[in-house]
């Protein structure tokens, strides 16, 4: 079990006060603008100096960013160097390289292949294994199916939970799609301007919401589901 508390101010300002608990997995759900993205650069200290923000973490393991704590960002496309092989970025051992990228179905030769060769889909991959090569206790997912077309999105939640059953990780999943993140996590906090507006099981979240914002939430969704279809 990790708990977290996070407080950041500008000035008397409050932008983010939160306190939650990950066991196995767990959602953080908003439209833009309600702290998703600030809640995750705390945890990965990188809020600006020009903010106050006060961070509380406890666990079982000693928390160290980029060790025990991964990260994988909005969109793969620029993630990585489009001049550099992937066999050249991130990655220490190649042995464990290929490790995971058996694992998450990605073909060995891709290893010695420049970004732009890459799919969207095999980038977000390769992005995954980079995340998994430390062996981390908690993987944080800033939207990492926006950047992708729908069946790719699909694909990619079976992956996650399959990767997670295999290699013991928590999550922690950003999003403002509360359908998608139902589908990964087993727990959700819905939040609006940094703060809790929402929070317990994700199925029974979605299918019974209890305040105004998260029915909103949902019914954009759907929304924006159907104009893209």
């Amino acid at each position: 079990m990790i708990s977290i508390k996070i407080d950041i101010r500008d000035r008397d300002k409050e932008l983010v006060n939160l306190s939650f608990e990950i066991d196995k997995s767990l959602a953080l759900v908003g439209q833009s603008g309600s702290g998703k993205s600030l809640t995750l650069k705390a945890l990965l200290g990188m809020v600006p100096n020009s903010l106050n923000s006060k961070i509380d973490i406890s666990a079982d393991f000693e928390f160290v960013r980029g060790e025990s704590i991964s990260f994988v960002p909005q969109n793969p496309f620029t993630a990585l160097s489009p001049r550099t092989k992937i066999s050249k970025q991130w990655f220490r051992d190649k042995d464990i390289a290929m490790e995971l990228f058996d694992a998450i179905s990605l073909d060995r030769e891709l290893f010695d292949r420049y970004p732009p060769q890459l799919s969207g889909g095999e980038l977000q991959r390769v992005i995954l294994a980079m995340a998994l090569a430390t062996k981390p206790k908690l993987i944080l997912l800033d939207e990492p199916t926006t950047a992708l077309d729908p069946k790719i999105r699909e694909d990619l939640i079976p992956l996650l939970i399959q990767l997670q059953n295999r290699y013991n990780f928590a999550m922690l999943f950003v999003s403002h799609d509360i359908e998608l993140a139902s589908k990964l996590c087993q727990d959700m906090i819905v939040i609006k301007s940094g703060r809790e507006i929402e929070r317990g099981k994700s199925q029974e979240i979605l299918n019974s919401p209890k305040e105004a914002y998260t029915k909103e939430l949902i019914e954009s969704n759907f929304r924006r589901r159907e104009f893209r279809e």
